[in-house]
This record gives C-alpha cells, structure tokens and sequence, in this order.
C-alpha cells in the first residue's frame, strides 16, 4: 500500500554554518567595532548577545541572510523577546524541529475534509499518509502545498 510521510526537519548542520558565518561577519563590520556581539548556537536555539536592542535587529538580518543563501527555511525560526538589561541585551531565537500535536491534528483533520480514499495517522512528530492509489497521495502532496502552515514540511518516505 502505498505511502508517505509528512514533516518538519531542518539541518543543523546548515544552520551552524550559517551561525559561523554570521559571527564572522559581526566580527568584520564597522558599526560592530569594539562591541561585544555574538551567536551562541545551542541545542534547538541561537542566542544572541549585543549591547542594544538596534544591534539585536541588525544581527537578525544577518542571520536571516545567511540561512536564507545557506537554503534553510525561515519558518523554522521563532524569534523571541529580547531582554534587555543596563548595557547588554539578550534574544533567544527557537528552532521549530517537527510538528507539533495540535498543527498535526490541522493536517490530519485538513486531510479527511478533502475525503480523498487515504488514511493519515499522527506518528510522533510526523504524519504517516496511506492510500490504495498514488493519485490521491500526489492530490494530497499538492493540496498541502497549496495551505499555508506556519511549518516548512517535507513529504518524504514515498514508498509504492
């Protein structure tokens, strides 16, 4: 019976590229001098430190640059507040790593409504879909594709 799997992952090997080089080009540019700025990379999170909130912006841009030249989806990113104290401000930037229970419901729930003859099962962090026919599973591909989620999914795993 065919199949396929719907998710949400990233490469975090792309992404620490992109931390790099972004820390890199902090370090170069002029209106960073003598400021101490910089990207920590941690396990699903960039933490970013400056001085003022304007640089917390200025490296946002930076680090959106090099993920966007890196292909790694912004959808992924989930910018958080900064904190800013006396003279050092500090943002957290959450990387969204597969799908959460409640949007795989939306998908599981956008999936039956279209009542194609395919069965969908939430697995984890994933979505399994299944279907007697290849055509139904490629309509649901497209049809996914056409939704804009708040997640970058990936349909891999097609098995015939």
């Amino acid at each position: 019976m065919p199949s396929f799997d719907i998710v949400c992952e990233i490469d975090f090997c792309e992404v620490r590229n992109a931390v790099d080089q972004a820390n890199r080009e902090v370090g170069t540019r002029y209106d960073f001098k003598g400021v101490d700025a910089k990207f920590d990379l941690k396990d699903t999170e960039i933490v970013m430190k400056a001085e003022v909130d304007f640089q917390l912006q200025q490296m946002i841009d930076i680090l959106k640059q090099k993920l966007t030249k890196r292909e790694v989806s912004l959808k992924h990113l989930d910018v958080q507040q900064p904190e800013i104290k006396h003279k050092s401000a500090v943002q957290v930037i959450k990387l969204q790593k597969g799908i959460a229970t409640d949007k795989a419901r939306r998908i599981v729930k956008m999936i039956k409504d279209k009542r194609l003859k395919v069965q969908s099962a939430i697995q984890g962090e994933q979505v399994r879909v299944t279907g007697k026919k290849r055509d139904d599973l490629q309509t649901v591909i497209a049809m996914m594709r056409e939704v804009d989620m708040d997640l970058p999914l990936q349909y891999v795993n097609f098995r015939d």
